[in-house]
């Protein structure tokens, strides 16, 4: 049985669901299907140029993609044994997932990129700071990366999150309503963040340096990390060398996505500059911010029970799984 949307949302346990999937069989699969959204990257680039596809041939393993309008309904696919793997989600992901009673683990994440995310205003907005937006309706997408960037920016500036009036959007939706002067604020991520202020001149009120560090986790059930090792290497590598690709061909990498997001590919440029996109084994020590961003969410009761993040499990490269 699927786990529903609201279930996610809510942070509600499945004990059937967790039943039913802890008695699934461990084998290897002979097709790794992959969870993914518009703005991910590395994805986006191997699905486009079929390098994947050869990379795991030698294992005898096909590949489907499964597309997505943000990071929580993967998480419900992912949970429900729709994909096995997931492309890149914000580090709030993961926690309203494990609080649905999710059976995840974390198989690699892209560093820490602070500025890719931030609190936007109209350029002629009178707010000067974050402590201006008490009273005032805030787009922000529900359980994203940019949700915990909201908390963390009002709890900087004395405020808590029953001080503003939040509107749940999504990008396209938030953007929309700042331009229209539905909202007086947007919590926004990149490549949105900087085809807002590219095209409509739209000012950061505050970004993520200091309060969150915004990594970006790859996740599996972790009934395919069991049976599929190989698979993730293979995987693992290739995000690591497109990353490193992105980075040292910053114009040709744009000009590759622009079509795919339909942005413009100097707007794709300055966005790709704000993210590290370096991919990392993940290690228990770097996962530290999870749990803030779990106690920040419970604090706000945005999540109904403490959720220990340490519990997830972490694959690794080989070289590597010392650190689990």
């Amino acid at each position: 049985m699927p786990l529903s949307r609201r279930s996610l949302l809510a942070g509600l346990a499945a004990p059937a669901l967790a039943g039913a999937l802890g008695a699934r069989p461990v084998r290897a699969a002979s097709i790794l299907r992959i969870g993914y959204q518009r703005s991910s990257t590395l994805i986006a680039l191997l699905r486009q140029d079929g390098s994947l596809e050869k990379a795991l041939a030698p294992l005898g393993t096909g590949l489907s993609w499964h597309e997505f309008t943000s990071g929580l309904p993967i998480m419900e696919a992912l949970n429900a044994g729709q994909i096995d793997v997931s492309a890149d989600v914000a580090d709030t992901v993961p926690v309203f997932a494990q609080a649905a009673g999710a059976r995840i683990t974390y198989i690699a994440q892209e560093a820490a990129s602070p500025e890719a995310q931030a609190i936007l205003v109209p350029k002629d907005s009178p707010a000067k700071s974050v402590a201006d937006l008490k009273g005032r309706r805030v787009a922000v997408t529900k359980g994203a990366g940019s949700h915990f960037l909201l908390l963390a920016a009002l709890a900087e500036a004395g405020l808590s999150f029953k001080d503003i009036a939040p509107a749940y959007l999504t990008p396209a939706d938030g953007r929309a309503a700042l331009t229209s002067g539905g909202v007086e604020a947007w919590v926004a991520w990149d490549p949105f963040l900087s085809a807002a202020r590219q095209q409509t001149g739209a000012r950061v009120l505050r970004d993520g340096s200091g309060l969150s560090l915004y990594k970006r986790y790859y996740l599996a059930s972790d009934a395919y990390v069991a049976a599929n090792g190989p698979v993730l290497g293979v995987l693992f590598a290739r995000l690591a060398e497109t990353g490193a690709w992105v980075k040292a061909n910053p114009a040709e990498a744009a000009a590759r996505l622009a079509p795919l997001w339909k942005i413009e590919a100097d707007v794709v440029e300055t966005a790709n500059a704000r993210r590290s996109y370096r991919v990392e084994p993940v290690t228990r020590d770097g996962l530290a911010e999870q749990q803030k961003i779990a106690d920040a969410f419970r604090a706000e009761g945005l999540l109904p029970r403490p959720v220990d993040t340490a519990a997830l499990g972490i694959w690794a490269p080989t070289a590597r799984r010392a650190a689990q």
